[in-house]
């Protein structure tokens, strides 16, 4: 499919810009509470895009809807039925969470928001620099705001100061994908080594994936409310409904920081270096950042030199010795390619592409990594505590801590999805048994696996070691899946359900 050009003035400012230098971000989970004044709101809304400024602003304005909030905003059924099935069933569906690793504790029944039927119809989100967030986040509302929308919970998603480290202590937000913005390097033929370039269409609809295809979204016939939408590049007789939108997913996730430092003490026998570096081992970096594979011996493309703290794969690493198969930076980014064996000609190459040929041991325990990169925008929440202040009881009343996980994709099901069930909970990542991701693991026994608390923990001169028993350290407390439109399709949502 031959790539689309760019329509940065058409896209939500948050699927190119992480917004890092507003450091303040606020989401209002909302429910549409008068139609008229909610597509009022909509239509006044100023909507900060993804066109690169001289001066960078100060602050952002993004909204996003559910399938239920589509619904709300008098969307047709039909033009629904165009989104993802992912989507319109919700993060909050009962066998969905089932897929995703959401049990026990984590299941939505015992979640503060989100639960299946009482999704929120919309979020809007709020970026500002510290100095004007305030004074901004009041005059986002406009004269609607009240009319239109209720919250769903007493209070928004409020986030802490951005500060480029997570609740647990670890630096945070160093490794996102370079999307591949125009289309510059070819998406035929077989990739034989990692790369940290993707394509556009991994991240927004409507332009060309790693598979060379466009992802399906509504295509809708062409009337009153539709004609100044794009047609669409493989369809120019339908109007393009997904075109520079994205899918967003929001998940808040609590953190038991105390017990995760206190656990890794007793373990480490009251040692605190050794605490550290046994929290390091599950994590995969150091608290600041370092990653504990080895550097590569290339540049990989997409990584600049300069990126040290990104600039390794685990060539170098084959049995896990380094870095732990099951660490949480590994299950996240395997950085691995299409093919583990470099073919050195032609025939090895075909050879290997028709599935035949001597293997390595990992070789195929996991996916392709380019077809499951996910853009996450998440933002920490609660006030931070130290390792060594983690040590100590909790004081009551204590508030709970955690991130709320964004991320951004084109296909819920083969990105979010894939990770979160195939890589994060799964319990055979890698040819392991017995574990999932170290850090957010439910721990609940699963069908053919009743022990999913273990950490095989390299010793990098013999047999690895295994930690079991670990508890649960984060609890998942909510979530939604969003869609998060390009500008036209925002004005096609805000007008279509007016009477």
């Amino acid at each position: 499919m031959k790539n689309v050009a760019m329509e940065f003035e058409d896209i939500q400012g948050l699927v190119r810009f992480g917004y890092g230098k507003m450091r303040r971000a606020r989401y209002e989970l909302l429910r549409v509470k008068d139609l008229a004044a909610a597509q009022a709101w909509l239509a006044e809304a100023n909507i900060t895009t993804a066109v690169e400024l001289s001066t960078p602003p100060t602050t952002a304005l993004q909204v996003a809807f559910t399938a239920a909030g589509l619904h709300a905003l008098g969307v047709p059924k039909l033009v629904i039925e165009g989104f993802s099935h992912e989507f319109r069933g919700g993060i909050g569906d009962p066998s969905r969470a089932r897929q995703l690793g959401d049990t026990g504790p984590n299941t939505p029944e015992h979640w503060h928001w989100g639960k299946h039927g009482e999704e929120p119809h919309l979020v809007v989100m709020i970026f500002a620099k510290t100095a004007c967030f305030d004074e901004f986040a009041e005059s986002i509302k406009g004269a609607h705001w009240d009319s239109a929308f209720e919250r769903i919970t007493n209070s928004p998603l409020e986030t802490t100061e951005l500060d480029c480290y997570e609740p647990f202590g670890f630096a945070d937000g160093i490794s996102q994908p370079k999307i591949d913005w125009h289309g510059v390097r070819k998406l035929s033929g077989p990739e034989f080594a990692y790369s940290n370039i993707v394509a556009a269409g991994e991240l927004v609809l409507g332009h060309p994936n790693e598979y060379g295809k466009i992802t399906d979204r509504p295509l809708l016939a062409e009337d009153t409310h539709t004609l100044h939408l794009p047609t669409a590049p493989e369809a120019p007789a339908k109007r393009d409904l997904g075109r520079n939108g994205t899918y967003l997913v929001i998940r808040q996730l609590e953190q038991d920081v105390r017990g995760f430092w206190q656990f890794l003490h007793e373990r480490s026998g009251g040692d605190a270096a050794a605490a550290d570096a046994l929290g390091a081992a599950m994590v995969g970096r150091t608290r600041a950042g370092e990653p504990l594979a080895a550097p590569a011996d290339a540049p990989i493309p997409g990584i600049t030199p300069s990126d040290t703290l990104n600039q390794f794969d685990f060539a170098k690493d084959p049995v896990g010795s380094r870095c732990s198969f099951g660490a949480h930076l590994r299950r996240a980014n395997p950085r691995n390619a299409d093919f583990p064996i470099r073919p050195s000609n032609l025939l090895k190459k075909l050879v290997i592409m028709l599935g035949f040929g001597p293997r390595g041991f990992q070789d195929d325990l996991v996916s392709s990594v380019r077809f499951h990169r996910i853009v996450r925008r998440g933002r920490e929440y609660g006030s931070g505590i130290t390792p060594e202040e983690a040590l100590a009881p909790s004081p009551p009343g204590e508030q709970p801590r955690g991130i709320h996980f964004i991320c951004l994709n084109a296909n819920i099901s083969r990105q979010f999805e894939f990770l979160q069930n195939a890589w994060m909970a799964g319990t055979k990542f890698s040819g392991l048994t017995g574990e999932s991701d170290p850090l957010t693991g439910t721990r609940e026994a699963i069908p053919g696996c009743p022990i999913t608390s273990n950490f095989t923990l390299p010793t990098g001169d013999g047999l690895p070691k295994r930690i079991d028993g670990l508890p649960r350290f984060v609890t998942v407390r909510g979530g939604a899946y969003f869609f998060l439109p390009g500008l036209r399709a925002l004005k096609y949502i805000a007008t279509v359900g007016k009477k």
